[in-house]
């Protein structure tokens, strides 16, 4: 297949180098990185093996061209620039597999392309990019995958197909709204906390508004297993996305937290996607991925004041962040 990678950072370019490796024909579109990938490739140093991937690339969609597959891995911050983009890449029969997080992102695309093209992918992996051109990829790498509102067809189960025999393991879901809020019900603890602890654990004990007036260091996901208080909001959390789900018709067990858990203690200190960019200065990924969340859960008449919580004092960390990056 002819594949374009959208957003080449640890997600696209892990993904779409594994995808090179097994002999697909991949193009990643670049921007800061575009000299040092073409001239060196992109290194992934995995557990499971490094390897050296030499994709081609391109500084414009139009230098791609239409293509079989389009692969997002943009932050969903970066989605106002889906109708620059992506049109140059997208032919009648191309299929479009948004690998995003949070929620919304299919509803985007489908304001530019029909709905039978659209698919949505729930990675479940552990990556870093270390460098320029360098992904380090520390464990896991399941995707789960689906179509936008319809039954998976045929095309779905070829392109899972395509990504399996590249060695990532690949399921098709046939819901995949369920699917998000399954991911949703890790990413909204992990994420969410491991950047609101730099406000302090007394923002979520108390009951009266959110104060933030400095702030300390952010919490991996082992300190925030590591302490009683902090992994009781953990779970809390997690509880309240299932209520938002089951709200929503999504029959979500409760025993699906413990099973998060345990998968998550293994990462050791392991610092999530939000994490990462509260600390290089970079704007939150807060509206897919707390802030729609909570609009939805809200609306289905769920009972979320963890989660409203938690999407307050996010919004104040990252305000003060901001100012002192001078944005």
């Amino acid at each position: 297949m002819k594949i374009a990678v959208v957003g080449c950072g640890a997600l696209g370019s892990y993904y779409g180098a594994k995808l090179w490796r097994d002999g697909q024909e991949v193009h990643f579109l670049l921007r800061s990185d575009y000299e040092i990938v073409r001239r060196r490739g992109v290194e992934i140093r995995s557990p499971e093996g490094n390897f050296n991937a030499r994709p081609r690339c391109a500084r414009t969609p139009d230098e791609i061209g239409q293509v079989d597959l389009v692969i997002i891995g943009l932050k969903t911050t970066a989605n106002v620039q889906f109708p620059i983009l992506l049109p140059p890449l997208v032919g009648p029969q191309t299929a479009i597999l948004t690998l995003q997080n949070g929620l919304g992102n299919e509803e985007q695309l489908a304001k530019l392309f029909p709905i039978d093209q659209i698919l949505g992918g729930l990675c479940f992996v552990c990556l870093n990019r270390i460098q320029p051109g360098v992904i380090e990829h520390i464990g896991q790498g399941r995707i789960s995958m689906g179509e936008f509102q319809r039954w998976p067809e045929p095309r779905t189960h070829d392109i899972a197909s395509m990504i399996r025999h590249a060695g990532i393991p690949c399921e098709v879901t046939d819901n995949l709204a369920r699917a998000h809020w399954e991911k949703l019900v890790w990413n909204i603890p992990f994420n969410g906390l491991g950047v609101a602890s730099s406000a302090g654990l007394e923002n979520f004990l108390r009951s009266s508004d959110v104060v933030v007036e400095k702030l300390a260091p952010c919490l991996t996901t082992d300190k925030l297993l590591g302490d009683p208080r902090w992994e009781m909001l953990v779970r809390e959390l997690m509880l309240e996305v299932i209520a938002a789900a089951r709200a929503k018709g999504m029959n979500i067990a409760e025993s699906f937290v413990d099973t998060l858990i345990e998968r998550t203690k293994p990462m050791g200190a392991y610092k999530a996607s939000t994490l990462i960019d509260f600390e290089r200065g970079q704007t939150l990924e807060l509206d897919g991925l707390f802030l729609e969340p909570l609009r939805q859960a809200e609306q289905a008449g769920a009972t979320t004041p963890r989660l409203r919580t938690l999407c307050a004092v996010l919004k104040a960390v990252s305000k003060i962040r901001a100012s002192a990056h001078g944005s």
